[in-house]
């Protein structure tokens, strides 16, 4: 699952077929699609939409696809081919990151994703928010390149740095991007946690980084690991994500926040610190970020609102400081000059309301009882184990029985109504074992019994 061209293939293998078939013709199923080409059922899914959208195919809830009665009016299918050659190989992570954004199918019910379900969503405030503010003529207007000075502060406030140590970003990815091209070069590497989110790997190998990954475990990532690493490879970059992290959920250990800081200060590193789940602890409160306790520039801070409020406010901040913080700034003017100053004066608005607090609220009940709804459905799955209960975040990363392909379980999954991603695409090396991704904030509490029977399901199947 390392070619970004997975899902334009599938595309034009069901134009192909759709040409050669009749009307009415069962196409291939999404099992023999995902195997033939190596991709995601998430992917080919929406590779299918695609052209259910097209009106070249059309789905039969549980029987199959099929050609549609319009695909005879249709023309013989382009032959796109050529571009294969013309843009030779893809860049490594592109379709797992198409297959973890799409749309899931109709009917089908989601345990994949990264974001909230729109009935977790603020959208009524965030709504109320932004019609104010469009209709002032100044939000309109160029702002700071590095953002605005009181939304910088706030994001600033909660960490402990100044101000002028935060940028504002389009979203968290665009942010991590940016801070991968500001402090490596290509060839340089990069060290993960493993393992780690896909869209940090996705990134690294986009900036031509060498990803090498440092074990972690139900306590967070090893300080003595992380030390032996950095002693080993040289590296002079390491990025984690210390509260629950994605895929695990688990949660650097208080006792090895001092070690971690300390391999980075010796090895006179940077640490990416990723803490884009800040506003979805469920269980307690939220240790504080490492970047409060670093003294020295070494720590990166990156917090972004989208995961906790909507996809569509694409707002975060990445802070740092001295030598460090003037190339970030300089890589973020090169990519976007700044971020649309209607949407930052909109995130601001809701951040300092009332209705940011009423809606964190509401999101820590609504998260807990879905996480719970969800670990008491897989408690009649004894196939699948929990690695990690985590105390917030949005996912749960269970363990297959061995010798079970986790790519073929997704697939038979998906044949089956539930969505779930294959757990190979987040490790930077070889996967130990085969694992799921489970995200419980896609769906509401009553689906989850349903899902992990589907789920169950495809593991029998798949067996």
């Amino acid at each position: 699952m390392n070619d970004g061209n997975a899902a334009a293939r599938v595309i034009q293998d069901l134009r192909g077929a759709v040409a050669a078939a009749a009307m009415g013709s069962r196409l291939p199923s999404v099992r023999v699609l995902t195997a033939r080409h190596q991709a995601s059922p998430v992917t080919v899914a929406a590779a299918i939409r695609a052209l259910v959208r097209e009106g070249l195919v059309e789905t039969r809830p549980g029987q199959g696809t099929y050609v549609s009665r319009r695909a005879a009016a249709v023309g013989p299918a382009p032959d796109l081919s050529w571009q294969t050659v013309a843009l030779g190989a893809g860049r490594p992570g592109e379709e797992e990151l198409q297959a973890l954004l799409a749309t899931p199918p109709t009917g089908a019910i989601p345990l994949s994703g990264g974001y909230l379900e729109p009935e977790l969503q603020p959208t009524t405030a965030l709504g109320a928010a932004l019609a104010r503010v469009a209709r002032q003529p100044a939000a309109w207007q160029r702002g700071p390149a590095e953002g605005r000075a009181d939304l910088r502060a706030w994001f600033a406030g909660q960490v402990g740095l100044r101000a002028d140590d935060m940028v504002i970003c389009p979203g968290g990815q665009a942010a991590l991007s940016s801070a991968l091209r500001a402090l490596a070069s290509p060839g340089d590497t990069l060290l993960v946690e493993s393992p780690t989110y896909l869209g940090a790997l996705a990134a690294a190998r986009a900036a031509g980084l060498r990803v090498v990954p440092v074990p972690a475990d139900a306590d967070g990532v090893r300080p003595d690991q992380l030390a032996a690493v950095f002693a080993r490879t040289g590296a002079r970059l390491f990025y984690c994500q210390p509260l629950h992290a994605n895929p695990t959920g688990a949660s650097l250990a208080g006792g090895r926040r001092g070690g971690v800081l300390s391999a980075v200060r010796e090895a006179g590193a940077f640490l990416i610190e990723d803490d884009y789940a800040r506003d979805l602890t469920i269980d307690g409160e939220p240790a504080p970020p490492l970047a409060r306790d670093d003294a020295d520039g070494h720590v990166i801070y990156l917090r972004s609102l989208t995961k906790s409020a909507a996809p569509g406010l694409r707002i975060a901040a990445i802070g740092a400081r001295g030598p460090a913080a003037a190339r970030l700034r300089a890589v973020r003017l090169l990519d976007e000059l700044f971020v649309a100053g209607p949407l930052q004066q909109a995130a601001l608005e809701f951040v300092t309301s009332p209705a940011w607090d009423r809606h964190r609220r509401h999101l820590r009940t609504a998260l807990r009882a879905r996480r719970d709804a969800l670990l008491a459905a897989l408690r009649t799955c004894p196939e699948v184990k929990v690695s990690t209960i985590p105390r917030g975040g949005l996912h749960l990363w269970v363990r297959l029985p061995d010798g079970l392909d986790d790519v073929a379980v997704a697939a038979a999954a998906a044949s089956e109504g539930v969505i779930v991603f294959p757990g190979r695409p987040w490790f930077a090396a070889e996967a130990p074992a085969s694992y799921l991704r489970l995200t419980y904030a896609a769906a509401p509490p009553d689906l989850m019994d349903g899902a992990v029977r589907r789920l169950s399901a495809a593991i029998t199947a798949s067996s």
